[in-house]
């Protein structure tokens, strides 16, 4: 018997909605099952995860550091994927926000007009939408898939970002260490506490959140970027211009990256460090899907990815667990949420194995009547 795939004829919407949940349930009994093989107490092993890092108001406030970056790139993301624009470039525009943002701080680290802090953010914004501007290039003038063209930027933009620390932008006071040197007052994110290291860049986060939905629920640019996700002929047919579209939502999506990446270095960290995300730009992808591109769906879903990477730190120094669970959640996540979705929208069919062509003309050659 062989198994195939046949479209349902109306999937169902409410499964659709449920499929996020359904994955993480699996997620979580999957992840429930592999700890016990390993000899671990797997309630425990979730309790530290999941539970123990919003025991204390500073482990809320850091679930919000980390949720900063993943949410303003997942929303980025989440408007390219609409068009079925499939940039995979969130880290690699992040890290030259990060970059470029630092290049500045550090050469008016004694400036002390808050402007400072508008031009680096604005500097971190503009790279990060200028190296998506790159792959929005090769596609519209050189038909160049995005999806090899982002993920080969990505690893432009890392080692462009190692060879700074380790050479223009290096401290020459930081005992060799591969850093820039501390930013100055008036070029950092001011915090929301002196007990926690929160920012103000959530501000930041909510309003592109608000502003996202607008533009893709209630401006005609949304209904345009919605009809060329969905049929590019007839998009086409009626007017909208392509490119023109692939050039905005790439320009949006690296625009929030960038931003991403530049209020990690002025924020938490307050220097350029090879270590500026360990993934975040990655992690959206997952959190893009994860939230049905809905802007308030990957609100929620950057939640949770922000705290699977937190209770992998936590995990990581109480249990003596890898980082790798980290990594192991998010790729089980998205395994699920793929399969889910999937056997929503199609159903698994039977049928019999055809026979060789040699069975069947031996079967033939058997059936025949005698000459005689």
């Amino acid at each position: 018997m062989l198994l195939s795939l046949e479209p349902r004829a109306q999937p169902s919407r409410l499964m659709m909605l449920l499929s996020p949940v359904l994955a993480g349930l699996l997620t979580l009994i999957s992840g429930s099952m592999l700890f016990g093989l390993l000899g671990r107490d797997p309630l425990q092993v979730l309790h530290t995860l999941l539970i123990a890092p919003l025991s204390d108001l500073y482990g809320i406030g850091e679930l919000l550091v980390k949720t900063l970056p993943i949410l303003l790139c997942a929303l980025g993301l989440a408007l390219a994927y609409r068009a079925r624009i499939w940039n995979i470039g969130a880290e690699g525009q992040l890290l030259i926000g990060a970059l470029a943002g630092s290049a500045l701080a550090v050469n008016i680290i004694d400036m002390e007009s808050r402007w400072a802090l508008v031009m680096v953010v604005t500097t971190g914004v503009l790279g990060g939408a200028l190296w998506a501007g790159l792959a929005a290039w090769l596609r519209t003038h050189f038909h160049a898939n995005e999806i090899l063209t982002t993920i080969m930027l990505n690893y432009i933009a890392l080692n462009l970002l190692l060879y700074c620390v380790h050479g223009p932008l290096k401290d020459p006071e930081g005992y060799n260490f591969p850093e820039s040197a501390l930013f100055g007052e008036a070029s950092r994110l001011p915090t929301l506490s002196d007990d926690m290291r929160v920012t103000i860049g959530v501000y930041f986060a909510l309003f592109v959140l608000v502003a996202i939905w607008v533009l893709a629920q209630k401006s005609f640019l949304g209904f345009q970027i919605k009809v060329l996700g969905l049929d590019r002929r007839a998009a086409g047919f009626v007017g909208f211009r392509e490119k023109r579209l692939v050039w905005i939502v790439l320009l949006i999506s690296g625009a929030l990256a960038g931003l991403a990446g530049v209020c990690e270095v002025t924020g938490p960290i307050g220097q350029l460090v090879p270590q500026v995300s360990p993934g975040y730009g990655y992690a959206a992808i997952t959190v893009a899907f994860l939230g049905r591109l809905h802007p308030f769906g990957i609100l929620l879903a950057s939640l949770l990815m922000a705290l699977l990477y937190l209770g992998g730190e936590t995990a990581q120094m109480s249990l003596n667990l890898p980082m790798a669970v980290t990594g192991l959640f998010q790729g089980m996540i998205l395994f699920f949420l793929l399969a889910c979705d999937v056997l929503i929208v199609y159903r698994l069919r039977g049928k019999k194995r055809p026979r060789s062509i040699m069975a069947r003309s031996t079967g033939a050659v058997l059936h025949q009547a005698p000459a005689d």
